[in-house]
């Protein structure tokens, strides 16, 4: 029997994860700031879980779409 920490650890898990965090965070830059860049997406969906929940709460902070232009430059090679 799988215990939901068990559940958790697992790879499958870990995607859907990304996933519904990097969709949730692209729906909230869009609503704050319009169209997002093609390049910004590409870049935000290769972010590790723990980019995007930095990302995520960045996010709280942003002005401007450059705030999230250079949010990515700088935490991209992390």
């Amino acid at each position: 029997m799988f215990l939901l920490s068990d559940i958790k650890q697992t790879q499958v898990y870990q995607e859907a994860m990304e996933e519904r965090e990097t969709r949730l965070l692209l729906r909230l830059l869009s609503k704050q700031f319009g169209k997002i860049s093609d390049r910004s997406i590409q870049t935000i969906n290769k972010l590790s879980l723990e980019q995007l929940e930095n990302l995520g709460e960045a996010l709280l902070d942003f002005s401007a779409i450059t705030d999230l232009d250079n949010w990515l430059e700088f935490h991209i090679n992390e």
